[in-house]
């Protein structure tokens, strides 16, 4: 039997009772300011970053003695924005759980826009997004421009790190190699490692060092080995593809925050199959692919959509191999997928 199809108002409506249900959820947990008053042996405020946000709770590392390095659980005040890892916040502390009382403002954040469209912060106040690809789960260009293309236009720096590269010492993955070959023609630092034989792991140690970085990718390329393989007390979890479809399993569920052995400070970050941008303009989308900057507003027409117009530069930029067809196809198909949702 096939599953039946909802239309937009049934689709609007569960929407709106889960969001509903959200929002229950999550005042069970809050503090007004009465009740904030009234909390026996209440700390003074002091700084912190939030390691995990679990919804209705968040865990908070001190930045401050006496909490210093101490993750404690916290309730948020009432009316407090979304917190998310990453952020900067004051707290108080009191038993059994702390409460965060203000977030401080975010130099920089990650959104993406969730199932029904609405933007969702990922992380904030982060320096590198570090995207993940490997051999398996099959990478797709596509889906590697649309996070490139979003932390271009969130001015967060992006790099490339292939993972398994064991599996490419055994067998061939032209299409791997290509991919390299690609982005380091346009200019992306690609980092080459494995979680498993530590081919790599120095390097990419090094470019997180003294940085704030984000692991970023799709579910089963390992962005929880390399984790526990840069910060052995992690003790992520892991899980190897399923063998019907070569995807990966949803093992981290949050993201969550680690001081790495080597220095720096990484976030792990749930695996996904698609990242949406339509919270971006077509320009701001243009503008996000970093090699067709020096060709932008020197078309012939202008309001050229660079598909066959004549006098197009990004045409004639591909013809004389400066910019990858494959990137002018990608952001074609990224402006498609906009107009058709």
């Amino acid at each position: 039997m096939s599953k039946r199809r909802l239309s937009k108002r049934q689709k609007d409506r569960i929407q709106a009772i889960q969001e509903r249900r959200r929002e229950r959820a999550n005042l069970k947990q809050t503090i007004n300011d009465e009740e904030l008053q009234n909390l026996s042996q209440l700390g003074p405020e002091t700084l912190g970053t939030v390691v995990t946000n679990y919804g209705s709770q968040v865990d908070i590392e001190g930045s401050e003695e006496p909490f210093k390095g101490v993750v404690v659980r916290c309730h948020k005040r009432a009316n407090m924005i979304s917190l998310v890892t990453g952020d900067k916040v004051i707290w108080r502390h009191a038993e059994p759980h702390g409460v965060v009382v203000a977030c401080e403002e975010r130099e920089t954040e990650l959104i993406r826009p969730d199932i029904y469209g609405k933007l969702r912060p990922v992380a904030a106040n982060i320096d590198r997004i570090a995207i993940v690809f490997a051999p398996k789960p099959q990478p797709h260009s596509n889906l590697l421009d649309r996070y490139l293309v979003a932390a271009e236009a969130q001015g967060i720096q992006p790099f490339l790190v292939l993972n398994k590269t064991d599996m490419r010492d055994a067998e061939d993955f032209p299409e791997v190699d290509q991919l390299i070959a690609d982005y380091r023609f346009i200019g992306y630092e690609v980092i080459a490692a494995s979680a498993k034989t530590a081919e790599g792991i120095a390097e990419l140690q090094d470019y997180l060092a003294k940085r704030t970085s984000i692991f970023v990718g799709q579910s089963g390329v390992g962005k929880s080995s390399l984790l526990n393989c840069l910060q052995p007390q992690a003790n992520s979890l892991t899980a190897p593809l399923s063998e019907a479809k070569q995807e990966g399993t949803h093992t981290t569920t949050v993201s969550k925050l680690y001081h790495l052995n080597g220095g720096g400070i990484l976030i792990d970050s749930p695996g996904i199959r698609e990242f949406a941008l339509t919270h971006l303009s077509q320009e701001k989308i243009l503008d996000g692919f970093v090699d067709f900057r020096p060709y932008l507003g020197r078309c012939k027409f202008r309001d050229c959509q660079h598909q066959q117009e004549k006098g197009c530069a990004l045409l004639e930029a591909v013809r004389d191999k400066k910019v990858l067809a494959v990137r002018l196809n990608n952001y074609r198909q990224i402006i498609l997928s906009q107009e058709q949702r």
